[in-house]
């Protein structure tokens, strides 16, 4: 069983995006569906999670879409729908990657993905596998476990591999037949198997009313308590285990299904084997073959008895019972319930309690049950029933829904005389929307210069929407000037460039007017903007960039199918429009303290490197992809007599005061080690230096003094990474040699020296930490993976190995800088 609700709105394709037959469309998904089931199903079988779905790449390979869930809510996940390709989430970094990223709880999601954690603020643990076959990777395998101490499970995510490689291979197979492996329109909710043994029997039958005649299946028998053998196929073999006083209600139902056509839910008490009587239903209908003379019956009995007995006590019970399906709308609530909650229970069924209960509408209590249900942990709340009717809710678990209780409580300490005003009907965005808008919302906040901006809103918020195209302009002189677009043909914004903002085209209209301006199709376009010059697009979002009440700019989304933008996409995109505005704001001052900033920090740094005999060196700086692209990062090369003293430091923060003080440090460093001083003396004076400049900034270094002429390097390091070392036959280590604290810590700090020897060939690596830092692992994980591919790094000299480290190892998305030093020795 599964339910399916729309993800992406492009067509069926296959891989090479050319039109199928629709036969051949609707297999291929029927197998791609078939195949995305069976891994949900397994993982959850295997692994002891609770939930578990499958993304698929999206056909611009751009976004990754959500194509199969179970164990979920589909509404919760509603902010991950969509996810960037590009951006900081698990799955996106699992699928870049190719490495399984697992996350213990709460505190770890908050560290290493705080986007995820402020879409989903709830406690859980979870893993996220690529599903690659070679060297193709199709999407991720992500699943979820309930909150423990335990994180993630001993083995599961063996386990998880395992499964994700299975279904690699079967989508392979699909891709090289030409089949459809992208997402293709809908999500199918997996329905899981129930808990326990069904608590319902169902029996069927044909009855020939004219003969008497009775033909029913082995359910049907047992139900009405014939051994086997016993029933001879005659009705009143059948009566005759019907209690008498239901024999006419039996016989009423069959002719009143003769008449009908079919009658639905007749109840009649049948006696079981003790004389006991025990209710049954009966659906009846005649077959549609027969036109007339109707003579048949065909339908099915139903033995409700555990399933009746179990609500009956539940329905005896004075507190309130509930059931909340899994996407949190009422599906039973008992008796009690009624007088609890004011409210007639066939108001109930079939709602969310949040909506047709006002004084539920606050936020609060829809989090209880999200909470409950993400985490898989039974949660508690109290609630005011206006006027002052305080009631206690607990709401218990699992993956198949919530099962809820409400009994009448006293009012807490400190409650207020008059409860809050409920919020009318429709008057806040559901939740997922909210927490979707602030997901999307919090990419922006560490965008800073105005081009991390732009490439934000490229690589997250349009992808997060299923658009193609994007164009963000800017004011300038009352005129519109693109400051960043993506998608769109080559010229074809040409014609906009310097557009007055008072002119008749939407990307105008929007900022003069203040008002997004939606269309779901080119008709609309065209109609409203005749003569408009058009591409490939049939839908279009045109959103004002207003910050602090004045016109910044206007945003230009573009999708390439038809699109219906509902009151959801209309608020959200509006709300988007104005933190991309204030983003904008922010991000030009940022800019304009960066001419500055970058100019101070290229002239800190070394503009050529010493030539000495005997030892090469290779250098590089990068600065951090977001923020201010400056910060504390360093290094030098400094001639000491026969010696070659090697620095690497790093400053922290991304500040005019951290290149500041990197320039303090650099220069004091680049003294004490002119003057002869072994490296621990160097850091030593450095460091007393750094605490009385006291510029509230804390730092690292290392310091590694070579001597080319019998290959002995002296390494003190102060908090810093440790080095790598890559000796002639290829094999790589880090050098965790004895340190001391971090720069301005401690100022009698002590900083340890470790002496060892190089043979020719040696190469030394002195990095920092931006290199080897990566919010989907532990540092030291970092470190080791700078070190592998240290050592099978391919021969082409010093140069080509320093960008090959920088391309292989560092982030794509990196956060700090990158300073990296490289130090060959080649012996005398």
């Amino acid at each position: 069983m599964r339910r399916s609700v729309p993800a992406d709105r492009h067509g069926p394709r296959g891989t090479g995006g050319a039109p199928r037959e629709p036969a051949a469309d609707v297999k291929a998904v029927h197998d791609r569906d078939a195949l995305l089931a069976v891994a949900v199903r397994t993982v959850l079988g295997g692994t002891g999670a609770y939930g578990a779905m499958v993304y698929l790449r999206s056909r611009d390979r751009r976004s990754l879409v959500l194509c199969t869930i179970a164990g979920v809510p589909l509404s919760i996940m509603s902010p991950f729908r969509r996810v960037a390709a590009a951006g900081p989430m698990p799955v996106a970094v699992s699928f870049r990657t190719g490495r399984t990223i697992t996350l213990a709880d709460t505190e770890d999601t908050m560290r290493r993905f705080p986007q995820l954690a402020v879409g989903m603020p709830y406690d859980f643990a979870s893993a996220s596998v690529p599903v690659a076959a070679g060297g193709e990777r199709f999407g991720v395998l992500s699943v979820l476990w309930a909150a423990s101490d335990e994180g993630v499970p001993e083995g599961s995510p063996r386990r998880l591999r395992s499964a994700a490689e299975r279904l690699a291979a079967g989508l392979a197979r699909l891709a090289e037949a030409g089949h459809l492996v992208e997402p293709n329109g809908d999500t199918p909710v997996v329905e899981l198997p129930p808990p326990s043994a069904p608590t319902t029997r169902v029996g069927l039958f044909d009855w020939n009313v004219a003969t008497g005649a009775l033909a029913a299946d082995e359910q049907f028998r047992e139900i009405f308590g014939f051994a086997p053998g016993e029933f001879d196929g005659r009705v009143t073999s059948l009566t005759g285990r019907i209690a008498p006083g239901d024999r006419s209600e039996f016989r009423a139902a069959a002719k009143l299904a003769l008449e009908r056509g079919e009658v639905l839910a007749a109840r009649v008490r049948v006696l079981g084997r003790d004389g006991r009587p025990y209710p049954v239903e009966l659906r009846a209908r005649v077959p549609s073959t027969i036109a007339d003379g109707r003579t048949h019956l065909v339908g099915a009995v139903l033995d409700a008895r555990t399933l009746t007995a179990a609500a009956a006590a539940v329905e005896r019970l004075c507190e309130g019972v509930f059931s909340l399906d899994p996407d949190g709308r009422i599906s039973y609530a008992n008796r009690g319930v009624e007088p609890l909650l004011h409210v007639a229970r066939d108001e109930l069924i079939g709602h969310h309690p949040w909506k047709v209960l006002p004084w539920l509408g606050d936020p609060f209590y829809e989090n209880r049950y999200r909470a409950a249900v993400v985490s898989q942990q039974p949660m508690t709340f109290l609630a005011v029933r206006p006027p002052d009717g305080w009631l206690a809710f607990s709401l218990y678990p699992d993956a198949h829904g919530v099962t809820g209780r409400v009994v009448a409580a006293e009012a807490p300490p400190g409650a207020p005389a008059e409860p809050p005003t409920a919020p009318p009907p429709g008057a806040r965005p559901g939740l997922g929307d909210t927490y979707h808008l602030l997901q999307l919302a919090s990419a922006l906040t560490e965008a800073v210069s105005v081009r991390d901006v732009c490439r934000t809103v490229a690589e997250q918020i349009l992808p997060a929407f299923g658009g193609q195209e994007l164009a963000i302009y800017a004011v300038r002189d009352k005129r519109l000037h693109l400051v960043s677009q993506a998608g769109y043909p080559d010229g074809f914004l040409d014609r906009f460039e310097g557009t007055p903002i008072g002119a008749r085209i939407p990307g105008a209209e929007t900022l003069s007017t203040g008002t997004p301006i939606f269309f779901e199709n080119i008709g609309e376009l065209a109609a409203a903007y005749p003569g408009i010059a058009l591409d490939e697009m049939r839908a279009w979002a045109f959103l004002p960039l207003i910050a602090s009440g004045h016109p910044v700019g206007s945003c230009i989304l573009g999708f390439d199918e038809p699109r219906p933008f509902t009151v959801e996409d209309r608020g959200l995109l509006t709300a988007l429009g104005g933190f991309i505005a204030q983003a904008l704001e922010r991000a030009r001052l940022y800019d304009a303290e960066f001419t500055l900033a970058r100019g101070l920090q290229q002239a800190l740094l070394p503009h050529r490197l010493p030539d000495v005999p005997g030892v090469r060196i290779a250098a590089r700086y990068l600065p951090g992809t977001q923020g201010m692209e400056i910060g504390g990062d360093w290094y030098d090369a400094i001639v000491t007599g026969r010696d070659l003293t090697l620095v690497i430091g790093d400053v922290e923060g991304h500040s005019v005061g951290a290149a500041a003080t990197m320039g303090q440090l650099r220069s004091a460093v680049r003294a004490f080690a002119s003057g002869g001083e072994p490296p621990d003396r160097v850091l030593a004076r450095t460091n007393r230096l750094h605490l009385d400049l006291d510029p509230g900034l804390l730092a690292s270094c290392c310091l590694a003094r070579l001597t080319p002429a019998d290959g002995t390097v002296r390494i003190a390091r102060a908090g810093h990474l440790p080095p790598l070392l890559r000796r002639p036959g290829g094999r790589a280590e880090a050098l965790y040699v004895p340190g001391g604290p971090l720069l301005g810590v401690d100022e009698g700090a002590e900083y340890p020296v470790s002496e060892l020897r190089l043979v020719a060939g040696s190469v030394l690596a002195l990095y920092t930490d931006g290199l080897v830092e990566d919010p989907a692992v532990p540092i030291d994980q970092g470190v080791d993976r700078l070190r592998v591919a240290f050592a099978h790094a391919p021969g082409g000299g010093l140069e080509a190995l320093a960008d090959l480290l920088l391309r292989d190892v560092g982030s794509t998305h990196r956060v700090d800088d990158v300073a990296l030093l490289l130090t060959e020795f080649g012996g005398c």
